[in-house]
């Protein structure tokens, strides 16, 4: 074959290898690593050259964006997942927060991985372990749900643990018998996590604020009824409610109660439940997280007063 035939051979070969590259890019947000490359069957000049000429663009050691790079979430935390080799995924609080069972992200990310990884990035904390099952949340890979919630047991507060069940059980996938399985087998974090199993509150999945799960767990600390939560009572959504006795208690956040049309805001509400029949009360959150048990006791009795069943209605 003569030159200019060597020539097409090799541009054919590239190109069947950026077909394969971008279905492969195409299942990865865009991200590929420097071993799938290998696996392809690139070789480490055509690697070079495609960094060069802007088609491969790095995005951390070992690993590219193909074709451009837009630098969202998912595909940061996808580079992430294949920066720590082949079968890592995201862990612990980060696995948490992808699957939605937690408000905030963390600090870092946390990615588990069956291998050995060189080197390290800020604002990542890799775990290594010797086997690893993943399973893939909204396109990027996760630790399973027991191995999520027994890494968050290990790792982060009860409050967290707490609200992660609560999310399951409002999901209706919530395995008690699973779960005390893993308990019984003695892992870091499985006697935390068999012991949120015991404590949760259901009503913590659909609540929208610390000062809400915190109220919460006040409620269940005193042996009060867990409230209907975020319900909408009057044409009113309020924080918390027990129809049966027609009281509401409201909790003032210090960012949404504490300006004068804030304040007239909250009164006007007030007035509008009592005139329907419910009685109300309000808390801060100095209140609920310090002075717990005069809360609780004013709340027994708004609960000892109520006239049965409230006029109010939840919508």
């Amino acid at each position: 074959m003569d030159g200019a035939g060597c020539a097409y051979g090799a541009q054919d070969v590239h190109q069947t290898h950026k077909v394969r590259l971008g279905r492969l890019a195409g299942r990865q947000f865009g991200q590929v690593s420097w071993a799938q490359l290998r696996d392809l069957g690139v070789a480490p000049a055509t690697v070079r050259r495609w960094v060069a000429n802007g088609y491969l663009i790095p995005v951390v050691p070992r690993v590219y964006a193909v074709g451009h790079h837009a630098g969202a979430e998912h595909e940061r935390l996808f580079s992430l997942v294949l920066f720590a080799g082949p079968g890592a995924a995201l862990s612990h609080l980060s696995a948490a927060y992808r699957r939605g069972w937690v408000r905030y992200a963390g600090s870092f990310v946390h990615v588990s991985t069956p291998r050995q990884v060189r080197g390290s990035l800020a604002g990542v904390r890799l775990h290594c372990r010797r086997s690893l099952d993943r399973e893939f949340v909204g396109g990027i890979p996760c630790t399973t749900v027991i191995q999520t919630l027994v890494d968050l047991a290990a790792s982060e507060s009860p409050a967290l643990v707490d609200r992660a069940l609560a999310q399951l059980d409002y999901q209706r996938v919530l395995d008690p018998g699973a779960i005390r399985a893993v308990c019984a087998r003695g892992r870091p974090g499985s006697a935390a996590l068999a012991a949120a199993l015991g404590r949760y509150i259901p009503a913590m999945a659909v609540t929208r604020s610390e000062l809400e799960d915190a109220f919460l767990r006040l409620c269940a600390r005193h042996g009060i009824p867990t409230p209907a939560v975020n319900a909408v009572v009057c044409g009113l959504e309020v924080d918390a409610y027990w129809p049966d006795a027609g009281l509401v208690a409201e909790l003032d956040g210090a960012g949404n109660h504490s300006s004068g049309p804030q304040r007239n805001r909250d009164q006007r509400r007030a007035l509008r439940l009592r005139a329907a029949g419910i009685e109300v009360v309000r808390y801060t959150h100095h209140q609920v997280t310090r002075e717990g048990p005069e809360v609780a006791a004013d709340l027994m009795r708004g609960l000892a007063c109520g006239r049965g069943p409230a006029r109010g209605q939840i919508c």
